[in-house]
């Protein structure tokens, strides 16, 4: 039986540039890096040390080769954050694209795009840190 997400791979068109703004402006640590020598790398990303899921970075031109039928478009990621408003102002700072903050049922949320343009959200949760 299925307990949990272990871990979620995005596709992306330039690894490197995709660490340096998980890194850089999300403020996630690259956990590991895999590279079969024949052309195939991956990058593992989280939030935090021991996190229980993790982002997996993949070539997607590479994936899209290698196995035609697989869907490599984005996946549709919702982060959350305890305090909304910090995150904001500090993406804002670090000049990255986010939209405006809007409340939901749910809470407040906003999106925000890596570097190719790759739209995700962040929730304001303080019962999920």
């Amino acid at each position: 039986m299925i307990k949990k997400v272990g871990q979620i791979m995005v596709y992306v068109n330039d690894q490197d540039q995709a660490v340096t703004f998980w890194t850089d402006k999300m403020g996630f640590q690259v956990i590991s890096r895999q590279d079969n020598e024949q052309g195939m790398k991956w990058i593992e990303l989280a939030p935090v040390v021991n996190a229980e899921t993790t982002i997996i970075l993949h070539n997607k031109q590479l994936i899209a080769k290698m196995q035609p039928e697989l869907n490599v478009g984005t996946p549709s990621l919702l982060f959350f954050t305890e305090n909304v408003d910090e995150l904001y102002r500090d993406l804002t700072a670090k000049n990255v694209t986010v939209g405006e903050i809007v409340s939901m049922p749910s809470g407040r949320v906003f999106n925000f795009s890596d570097s190719e343009g790759n739209y995700f959200a962040v929730m304001e949760n303080a019962n999920n840190k």
